[in-house]
């Protein structure tokens, strides 16, 4: 399979995008006419240099307003054309996308414009080139890919061929299995691209909120099914106008743009197994069974911090690693690691961002094949050395240089608990009814959400939800959940773009770090909070405001809302049920703990109840302009 971006997919110089796109794995590139215009070197130069980095020069683009012109201007357009094949020739590029046309003179008609492609066809054969014609989604007269293969039918040229992009199709909601008629071998390029679903100009949204599969609400899996059934064997390529990406890390972007090519080339070939599709066997996505354990770095009196909150929430210390510095506690089905090494990645982290989550490990249904489809994306393996009787568990870096281990019963490695660590006498009192881990929250950087979304549902059997706007008091936070089908593992990405807000001071703070909070379930918050409350554990507190707000926007017994009000906990609401959470106070920068309880099938995560409980952690932390200390 031939994987092929567009040069104006990425920031930076031409220079720049060739280096990226060839260290993201790509086979080839398509140049898009300004960025070699831009560029110093000579077209031969230009040319050598992507073939040097590895790359084929796949397609030249684009050539726009050719079609359907009067008299002079259509001469004229020829002899744009003859310019263009003489620049293409000099870069080693055989095939160039011609766009359909918007020109204000332009005529319409099927028969005119197929006699032009014909003799463009003719002009291009005679120099070894190819002609191919795309519909734009806001094309003058073709708009439609149906109708530009029409064009490309009548003008009856082996060098006039198809070029399909899904965003242009679907983006006007064409039925994508009208690809199914056409020709495989009339098709000679396809480009991809998604978006979200938003309703606007078609030209606007194209130029600014284009994305990689997967990262919108397009149907691209459906696009490509219906190309790949036409027995199309070409280059499948990215072609993203994005305002964010254009100011983003190529290397990364073009790093997520492979990720989701593979990726959806293998949905694609898992429903359409007569696909011509040489793509390299993996395992499919992984199904997530739950969080397995989280991993604190911490030491001194950050731990001794830290390990008294774990005993206010009613976690007991249970077991020591044989030969670390680890201290494993529980409760429930909740496994919380505190690591107080002093060497190796947990004291990296520490010694970078103070008391953080340096590892999230996952109970997955297959780790080593969770690790082999992480690798085939192109994610990072992660590995320090082993000491003795220590398993060795597959591992990937995560956010914010974060670590994911993967757990499964098949091999064994789910034992790492009795294999590695020595259970301490238990003395302690009991639990709090904490009973799983059911979300953990990421902060990051707002122009890494998309990367990160696509990070998790391309290697994970994930859903995500639409994104929300989460109001803080400075500033606003992008917010979106990502769920496993049976919810027992959830994510929350939560995007950042001041250091102003609650999410970007504890970025700021932590330089970095990815986890901000962590929810637990409970079964019975109330009982939760006053057993929480026995052992000196101090919840945020919460104004009376809130309460007599929430007292007029939900029909609640009064009693209830009592409760509520002495334990300051919080309350939403949906069709499918209810939902309380209480929080602890903000700890080590911004982090902190959730409680939460969810009646019937609610699942969402308190949203409405976000700008109240920022207000709130804010009221407790250090005041803006104070320095630490």
């Amino acid at each position: 399979m031939k994987t092929s971006i567009a040069t104006v997919s990425i920031s930076g110089t031409l220079e720049e995008k060739i280096e990226a796109i060839a260290a993201a794995g790509f086979s080839g590139i398509e140049i898009f006419e300004q960025d070699f215009i831009a560029d110093a070197r000579s077209p031969r130069e230009v040319g050598a240099r992507i073939r040097d980095a590895g790359l084929e020069l796949m397609l030249f683009q684009p050539f726009r307003d050719f079609e359907g012109l009067p008299g002079p201007l259509r001469a004229r357009a020829f002899g744009r054309a003859e310019r263009k094949f003489d620049l293409m020739q000099e870069l080693g590029c055989d095939l160039v996308l011609v766009c359909s046309s918007v020109h204000p003179e332009a005529l319409g008609g099927i028969d005119r414009a197929a006699q032009d492609f014909a003799e463009l066809g003719e002009r291009a054969a005679k120099r070894g080139l190819r002609v191919g014609y795309e519909a734009l989604a806001w094309g003058r007269h073709v708009n439609d890919h149906r109708d530009a293969w029409e064009v490309v039918r009548r003008a009856d040229h082996p060098s006039v061929g198809l070029i399909l992009d899904s965003f242009h199709t679907l983006a006007r909601r064409i039925d994508p299995d009208t690809i199914r008629r056409i020709p495989g071998d009339r098709i000679f390029f396809v480009q991809l691209a998604d978006a979200p679903a938003i309703e606007m100009d078609l030209l606007y949204w194209s130029r600014h909120f284009r994305n990689m599969p997967g990262e919108g609400d397009l149907d691209v899996t459906g696009f490509m099914r219906a190309v790949m059934a036409t027995g199309y064997a070409g280059p499948i390529s990215l072609e993203i106008f994005n305002d964010q990406f254009r100011g983003g890390p190529s290397r990364t972007i073009a790093r997520d743009g492979y990720r989701s090519l593979v990726a959806l080339m293998d949905d694609v070939l898992r429903a359409e197994p007569e696909a011509r599709v040489d793509l390299p066997a993996f395992p499919a996505r992984t199904e997530v069974q739950g969080t397995a354990f989280l991993e604190f770095a911490a030491q001194g009196e950050d731990k001794t911090a830290l390990e008294g909150l774990l005993a206010t929430l009613g976690f007991r210390r249970t077991a020591s690693h044989v030969s670390k510095s680890l201290a494993l506690w529980t409760q429930g089905e909740i496994r919380i690691v505190v690591n107080a090494e002093t060497t190796g990645h947990a004291h990296s982290a520490w010694v970078a961002r103070g008391t953080t989550v340096c590892d999230l490990g996952l109970d997955v249904s297959s780790a080593a094949g969770t690790l082999a489809r992480a690798q085939a994306l192109g994610a990072e393996s992660f590995r320090q050395p082993l000491g003795p009787g220590q398993l060795d568990i597959p591992a990937i870096r995560g956010l914010g240089g974060s670590v994911l281990h993967f757990l499964d019963r098949a091999s064994g490695l789910a034992d790492v608990w009795s294999v590695e660590f020595e259970a301490m006498p238990d003395g302690a009192p009991g639990d709090v009814g904490l009973l799983r881990v059911d979300h953990v929250a990421q902060t990051m950087g707002y122009d890494e959400m998309l990367s990160w979304s696509l990070f998790y549902t391309t290697l994970f059997e994930m859903r995500k939800t639409p994104m929300v706007d989460v109001i803080d008091p400075d500033g606003l936070v992008r917010s979106q959940a990502l769920s496993t089908p049976d919810g027992r593992f959830r994510i929350t990405l939560n995007g950042a773009e001041t250091h102003r807000t609650l999410a970007g001071g504890f970025l700021a703070e932590s330089f970095g770090a990815s986890v901000q909070h962590i929810a637990l379930a409970t079964d019975d918050i109330f009982a939760t909070a006053g057993a929480l409350s026995a052992r000196g554990f101090e919840a945020l507190p919460i104004p009376s405001n809130y309460y007599a707000d929430l007292a007029a926007r939900f029909d609640l017994d009064a009693g209830l809302l009592d409760r509520m009000r002495a334990a300051n906990i919080l309350y939403d609401r949906d069709e499918r049920g209810a939902f309380f959470q209480l929080y602890s106070r903000p700890f080590a920068g911004g982090m902190f703990f959730e409680i939460l309880e969810r009646e019937g099938a609610y699942g969402g995560y308190g949203a409405p109840n976000a700008p109240f409980r920022i207000a709130a952690q804010k009221r407790l932390m250090r005041p803006k302009g104070m320095p630490r200390g």
